[in-house]
């Protein structure tokens, strides 16, 4: 059989790892600063502000 070059990882590994990139979280606070919600008759409206 052949070698198997992938090595399952527990739980608490997985976790471990998990850090999000800069470019990931400047372009969330982006898109946040750039969206507006509108309420118009209950009716709610999203617009992208670019």
């Amino acid at each position: 059989m052949g070698k198997l070059y992938t090595k399952k990882l527990s739980k608490k590994d997985q976790l471990k790892n998990l850090e999000p990139k800069k470019e990931t979280v400047a372009f969330l606070l982006n898109y946040s600063k750039a969206l507006r919600v509108v309420d118009c008759q209950g009716i709610k409206f999203g617009a992208i502000l670019n």
